[in-house]
C-alpha cells in the first residue's frame, strides 16, 4: 500500500555540476516541510487498536536514502525494472514509511529519483504536495531556514502507556459507533432516494464488474511500465467531444484495455468498472499531510465500439458518480475503519489473501485510474530540472492493475503498476494508451462534435 514516484532530472541544469550529497542534503534541509518522512508507527500490544504516529527518536536519513545505478542503455525500460523491483519489497514499519533511491546510469546523463512512501501516510493531493516541497522553481535551491522551535523527537511509549490509551479509546468507541451507525443510515436511505429519482442513472455497484484475466489474487511481485502523452491532444479531444480531461483520460484507459483484452482472445460479457480515488479534503485541510481519500466507481462502457459514443457514455458515467459522491459521506466510512481492532483485520485479510478468494468470485472492481494535475511550469531538484514524473499507485487483491498519470509540462505522465504474473505484458497496455488517443484525435478531427450536455446514456 505504498505510493511511489519515478521522477527524471536532467543534471546538467545544477549549479557547479551534479553530486548525490547534494540531493541528500536537500532533503536534510526540508525534512520540516515533510512531516511523514520522520514519523514512524508505534504498535499497540496485541492489536488492540491502531497503530499511533510518533516522531521517531532514531531518525536515520542515511536509512531511507540510497544511492543505485541503471545498467546500459539506462532508458525507460530499465528504469522500469528498477522501480518494479523497488514496489515489489515492503517499507519497514519499524522505520518512517519512506524510501528513497537516487538512481544514475540513465541515457542522456540524466539521473532519477523513485521515492516510495505508505499510503497511510499520504494520498494523492497531499503526496503531489509533498513532492512540491522537495523541488524548486529554479536551479539554485532555496536554503529553508531552521525551525523555530527546532524539531524534537517524541518518546517512545511503554506497553502500558499505549494499552492504556487503548483502552481510553475503545471504552469510547459505543457512542462513537452509534453516531456512526446513523449517519450510515441516514447517507443509505438518501442514496436509495436519489437513485430512484427519474433520469438518475446509478454509477455500478460494488462487485458488478465482470471477472477477467487481471482480477485475481495478487502476489508479491510487481511489474512497471511508463508512457507519455501530450495534454494539447487531450485538452483538443475535450474540447471537440466534450466532457473534461479525467473523462478523456478514463476513455483512453478503456480503449487501451479493449485492445489490451482483444490481444489475449479475452472477450468480456460486460463493460470495466474502475475506481477513481478522489479528494475529500476539506479547506481547512488542504496543506495537511496524512490520508484523505475516497473513491467512486466508473462504468468504462468497454463494450461500446465507438469511441466516441465511449467517451460520452463516460462522461455521462461520471456525472453520475461525482453527483452520488456528493451524497455520499467519506466520514461514515472513515468511523468504521476505526471501529476494527487491527489484529483481527490483519487476520482477515491474511486469510482472504490465502484462500485466494479473488481467484473465484467477482471483482469489486476491475481497475484503479486516478489523475493528477501537475504544474506546467520548469521544477527543479538540487538544481536538476525535471523532465519527468511517472506516478505508480499501489494494487490491491483482485484489482492487478493500476493506471495513475500526472500532468506536467505539456505532457501526461502515466504510470502502470501490475502484479507481474496477472499482467505480464503491462507495457503493451501503456502502449494501447498512445493507440486510443490517436483513435481519439482522429475522432475529434472529423467525427461528430460536441454532445448536447442534456443528452444521456
Amino acid at each position: 500500500m505504498h505510493v511511489t514516484g519515478v521522477s527524471v532530472f536532467d543534471p546538467t541544469t545544477v549549479p557547479d555540476g551534479y553530486d548525490f550529497e547534494k540531493v541528500k542534503e536537500l532533503v536534510r534541509n526540508r525534512l520540516q516541510l515533510l512531516p511523514p518522512f520522520r514519523r514512524r508507527l508505534a504498535e499497540i500490544p496485541f492489536g488492540l487498536h491502531h497503530p499511533l504516529w510518533i516522531e521517531d527518536p532514531d531518525f536515520d536519513l542515511d536509512f531511507h536514502i540510497r544511492r543505485a545505478a541503471l545498467p546500459a542503455p539506462g532508458g525507460d525500460r530499465e528504469l522500469a525494472e528498477f522501480a518494479a523491483e523497488v514496489n515489489s519489497r515492503p517499507l519497514e514499519r519499524t522505520r518512517p514509511l519512506w524510501e528513497m533511491y537516487v538512481i544514475e546510469g540513465l541515457e542522456n546523463g540524466f539521473i532519477a529519483t523513485v521515492t516510495k512512501t505508505h499510503h497511510a501516510a499520504i494520498d494523492g493531493v497531499s503526496g503531489a504536495e509533498l513532492t512540491v516541497n522537495l523541488l524548486d522553481l529554479q536551479p539554485e535551491p532555496m536554503v529553508v531556514p531552521e525551525q523555530d522551535p527546532p524539531w524534537q523527537p517524541d518518546k517512545v511509549p511503554s506497553d502500558m502507556e499505549l494499552v492504556g490509551w487503548a483502552l481510553a479509546s475503545l471504552a469510547r468507541q459505543p457512542l462513537a459507533a452509534m453516531k456512526a451507525a446513523r449517519r450510515t443510515a441516514e447517507m443509505a436511505i438518501g442514496l436509495r432516494r436519489r437513485n430512484r429519482l427519474p433520469g438518475v442513472t446509478p454509477p455500478p455497484a460494488p462487485f458488478s464488474a465482470p471477472r477477467t484475466s487481471i482480477n485475481v489474487s495478487i502476489g508479491p511481485h510487481r511489474r512497471v511500465a511508463f508512457t507519455e502523452v501530450k495534454l494539447d491532444d487531450v485538452k483538443m479531444i475535450k474540447n471537440a467531444l466534450g466532457g473534461t480531461v479525467n473523462d478523456v483520460v478514463l476513455a483512453l484507459c478503456s480503449g487501451a484495455l479493449r485492445r489490451y483484452f482483444a490481444d489475449h482472445d479475452e472477450h468480456l460479457e460486460e463493460p470495466l468498472v474502475a475506481m477513481v480515488p478522489i479528494s475529500v479534503r476539506t479547506e481547512d485541510q488542504k496543506g495537511a499531510m496524512g490520508n484523505r481519500v475516497s473513491s467512486m466507481f466508473v462504468n468504462l462502457n468497454s463494450d461500446i465500439d465507438d469511441p466516441v459514443k465511449r467517451l460520452h457514455a463516460i462522461q455521462d458515467g461520471t456525472k453520475d458518480a461525482k453527483e452520488q459522491e456528493k451524497a455520499f459521506s467519506a466520514e461514515a466510512l472513515t468511523d468504521w475503519t476505526e471501529f476494527a481492532a487491527p489484529a483481527v483485520a490483519a487476520r482477515a485479510f491474511r486469510l482472504l489473501s490465502n484462500t485466494r478468494i479473488f481467484d473465484r468470485t467477482r471483482p469489486i472492481f476491475n481497475v484503479t485510474i486516478s489523475n493528477v494535475p501537475g504544474p506546467n511550469f520548469p521544477l527543479y531538484s538540487a538544481g536538476a530540472r525535471m523532465v519527468a514524473m511517472y506516478p505508480l499507485g499501489p494494487i490491491l487483491d483482485g484489482g492487478a492493475l493500476n493506471i495513475t498519470c500526472m500532468s506536467y509540462m505539456g505532457s501526461m505522465f502515466f504510470g502502470l503498476n501490475a502484479d507481474r504474473d496477472a499482467v505480464p505484458d503491462v507495457d503493451a497496455i501503456a502502449g494501447h494508451l498512445g493507440d486510443a488517443l490517436t483513435e481519439l484525435l482522429k475522432a475529434a478531427d472529423t467525427g461528430p462534435k460536441k454532445k448536447a450536455s442534456s443528452s444521456k446514456k
